[in-house]
């Protein structure tokens, strides 16, 4: 079992939700027809805390972050749900509102900082940009503040790197700069897409270091995004299990990790090596995740589920409080999307 870190107490949590995301969902146009990237998606996120989006590549979890920023390509469309962001709904504000909140509420690094990074653009003139559009800050006073946000983040002699490019400098640094931009005005939540990606252990430990600084001191929700159990278990305070589009199970981590509910989010926590005996095989899920183009009528995880029955063919399962005897039965916040919860512990 992955060992679940110490978390702030619940008092430096705010009771209301800073971002309160429902029904999200989003459609992709393929040359072989429409498929639903993200279906029917909901989740809250409350100042002070990190909520973790966790699934397999391709579980439709960045898709869920690029969809509340903005992003989406093209050929991705939202086509259901509402994201509260204070007065705001970031899926139905215009063009002239979406500008104002990016950054200033709402901001996002990503898990790619050389692509991020305008590569024409010195890092002063990118950092300093925030400053210029929100405030209306001087390009002197603007370099300032670009100035004293490197220094924040850790990156060494800050005014003499103000004139280089993304290029000229290491993985680490680029993703500090990327983490100092979106923190620049102060957003009430900050979207965290594998923040980690491509960097060695020692660089990943001090950018989750540097993230879990930045959230006490601005006091924003952090919504970390990821594939990595042990980072969710050092790093997040609640978790959403996202499985082909859907989250299957939500809660406080420590009583997910400790008593998964839906077979899915088991089957990962199983499948870590800790208590692994030599010679014996690793365990694994079985199968593949279902194709987008022909997703099952009834539950999601179905054809690799071991204790499927016939209801979970014909009937999705609802993402509501699991219905068990104990100390589970009626948990805050503890949500799985399953007919037979009960019966996974054994599963």
């Amino acid at each position: 079992m992955t060992a679940v870190a110490d978390h702030p107490p619940l008092d430096k949590v705010d009771a209301d939700p800073a971002l309160e995301v429902d029904g999200l969902t989003v459609d992709i146009r393929t040359i072989t027809g429409t498929v639903r990237a993200v279906d029917d998606v909901t989740f809250s996120a409350h100042r002070g805390e990190t909520l973790a989006l966790l699934g397999e590549s391709g579980c439709g979890k960045s898709m869920t972050a690029t969809a509340l920023v903005g992003l989406l390509e093209p050929v991705a469309e939202v086509v259901a749900g509402s994201a509260r962001l204070g007065d705001d709904d970031l899926l139905a504000v215009d063009r002239k509102t979406r500008r104002r909140l990016a950054g200033t509420e709402l901001a996002i690094v990503f898990q790619d900082a050389l692509t991020a990074l305008n590569p024409l653009y010195t890092v002063g003139t990118q950092l300093s940009e925030p400053f210029r559009i929100h405030e209306g800050m001087s390009a002197k006073d603007a370099r300032r503040k670009a100035v004293e946000l490197m220094a924040r983040v850790g990156i060494p002699q800050p005014e003499s790197r103000l004139n280089s490019y993304p290029h000229q400098f290491s993985g680490g640094m680029r993703q500090r700069l990327l983490i100092a931009m979106a923190v620049a005005l102060n957003p009430t939540v900050l979207i965290a897409d594998e923040p980690t990606t491509a960097l060695d252990v020692t660089v990943q430990a001090q950018i989750m270091a540097l993230l879990r600084d930045l959230r006490a001191e601005f006091h924003m929700a952090v919504v970390l995004i990821t594939h990595d159990l042990a980072l969710v278990a050092e790093e997040a305070d609640r978790v959403a299990v996202m499985y082909a589009g859907n989250i299957v199970e939500t809660g406080p981590v420590a009583e997910v990790f400790a008593d998964p509910r839906h077979p899915y989010t088991k089957g990962l926590l199983d499948s870590v090596p800790v208590n692994a005996v030599r010679g014996e095989a690793l365990k694994s899920i079985g199968g593949s995740p279902p194709d987008l183009h022909s997703i099952p009528e009834g539950c999601v995880y179905q054809a690799r589920c071991p204790i499927a029955r016939d209801v979970c063919t014909t009937t999705r399962p609802a993402l509501e409080a699991p219905a068990v005897p104990g100390a589970l039965a009626g948990t805050a916040g503890r949500k799985v999307a399953c007919h037979f919860p009960e019966e996974v512990r054994n599963a």
